[in-house]
């Protein structure tokens, strides 16, 4: 059976894509943004409910993990049973879990909540590309994207400066509390504004299901757990080998199974295999260089979570200003070059921040490679969504959405993780020049990340010709044509 929608969805409805985008974006920012809102509000958190310090990082590790793990599994609910359906699930779920970990009592209860947070991410955050897709015509499907995208950018990158404005003005509970009038008001929206779909009708594929959640818990566990117990600890160990040992039995099962979850011959195209082969590298580079940078501008030059979080807003907040035009781009010469420009530009930018910074760096030093980071994380958001959403069947795109977005997550924690262990073997937090000495090679190795992901971005193969329509409208045949370049 192939992809369907329910009757009004092919008449449209009034204003359904600008509501659609709305929606859409609101619920990717809330998913996206609790990835690091949390970090600048853990002093308070441990003065008001205790705990040690591995207690606090499993604040973070606990949403990442639960996300990362079931993010495939949340499209294939979506695909088999409705994926409005399921967005409604989600979004309660990530909404009452919030509720939840704002009124936690103790340290404990907050990191079930965090853990519930992340299933209802991964449930929702999957369905926003694929009902959106739905609702946007072809020629407009660029644009939308970048402003999606642009969307989910700043979410991640503000996620500090968030957390802390809450935190030091008001109070920690509020990182949580955000999110509870918003989901409340997403549900009947959600319900009256956008259109039912479905994917292939396939039955669920629980030895899939079972093999890939489990092998990305490994792999996820071991790289949030390595720098906190050490890359030898014997948990870190066995997640790391073990998630790694069924990853490949997942890949060998996927092979040979009727329906799986995750059709590998999917990565024999040039197009898919190369848009999630950069996504992963630049999470890994970006979300390393944001943790660490954010930490540098309070630890050494002072600044409050409210002040560091503003003067990062060059780097941040440029998606908002940026990533629209290069979705407009996108649609008139292909996303390739416009995404493999912007990671170039990533990369750029971090290597120049690398080469600048020392313990006493002027503000006007640092916003020349602040403003090219920002321009280049712009220009990659807005078209790699499309990029994404185009190099599969149209029946296939939520299971897409969700690997794509699992691969982002595996490479944030990656990133955290590599960079982190760079830090602490080249410096430290003893002084501020231990901390820059640190910093600069991390730095170094997040530019190289990036642009080897820009590398990547370039086996995607060019479109042939402007105007030419999404794969998403094209017969299945010509779209494994034009994937395989």
């Amino acid at each position: 059976m192939s992809q369907h929608t329910e009757p009004n969805a092919r008449k449209g409805r009034p204003g359904g894509a600008a509501w659609a985008l709305v929606i859409t974006s609101v619920a990717g920012f809330m998913a996206a943004l609790d990835n690091l809102v949390v970090t600048t509000a853990l002093p308070s958190i441990r003065e008001d409910l205790g705990g040690a310090l591995h207690d606090l990082e499993w604040t973070v590790s606990a949403y990442t993990l639960t996300f990362a793990v079931l993010l495939m599994f949340g499209a294939a609910l979506g695909d088999r049973f409705g994926r409005r359906r399921l967005f409604l699930v989600g979004i309660s779920i990530f909404t009452l879990a919030s509720a939840g970990a704002a009124l936690a009592p103790g340290i404990d209860s907050l990191i079930a909540a965090r853990a519930v947070q992340g299933a209802g991410a991964a449930i929702m955050m999957p369905l926003t590309l694929t009902l959106l897709t739905a609702a946007v015509p072809a020629a407009k499907r660029g644009m939308v994207y970048g402003i999606w995208g642009a969307v989910n950018g700043l979410a991640v990158a503000s996620g500090p400066l968030i957390g802390g404005s809450l935190t030091e003005h008001i109070s920690w509970q509020w990182i949580f509390w955000l999110n509870v009038p918003l989901g409340i008001a997403l549900l009947p929206l959600a319900r009256l504004r956008l259109a039912e779909s479905y994917g292939t009708g396939a039955r669920l594929d629980i030895p899939g299901t079972l093999l890939a959640s489990g092998g990305l818990f490994g792999i996820v566990y071991g790289l949030v757990r390595g720098p906190a117990d050490g890359w030898t600890g014997r948990l870190v160990l066995t997640g790391l080998f073990a998630g790694g040992a069924l990853l490949v039995g997942f890949v060998l099962y996927s092979t040979r199974a009727k329906n799986p979850m995750l059709p590998m011959r999917l990565f024999r195209f040039r197009a898919f295999s190369g848009i999630n082969a950069a996504s992963l590298l630049m999470f890994l580079g970006m979300f390393g260089s944001i943790f660490l940078l954010s930490q540098y501008m309070q630890g050494v030059l002072g600044y409050s979570p409210t002040e560091a979080g503003l003067r990062m807003l060059p780097w941040t907040g440029m998606p908002m200003l940026v990533a629209p035009i290069a979705g407009i781009l996108s649609d008139r010469i292909g996303g390739r070059p416009v995404v493999a420009t912007g990671l170039f530009l990533q990369a750029a930018g971090l290597a120049y921040l690398a080469s600048v910074v020392t313990v006493d760096v002027s503000y006007a030093a640092q916003l020349p490679g602040l403003i090219i980071s920002g321009v280049g994380m712009a220009l990659f958001f807005a078209p790699a969504a499309n990029l994404v959403m185009s190099s599969v069947r149209a029946s296939e795109q939520g299971i897409a959405s969700g690997a794509n977005n699992a691969l982002r997550e595996v490479g944030g924690a990656l990133g955290i993780a590599v960079l982190a262990s760079i830090f602490s073997a080249q410096g430290g937090y003893e002084t501020g020049q231990t901390f820059v000495d640190g910093l600069r090679p991390a730095l170094v190795t997040g530019a190289a990340v990036v642009a080897l992901a820009g590398i990547a971005a370039l086996i995607i193969p060019a479109r042939r010709g402007s105007g030419a329509p999404s794969t998403a409208d094209q017969t299945p045949e010509r779209v494994l044509e034009t994937a395989s370049g």
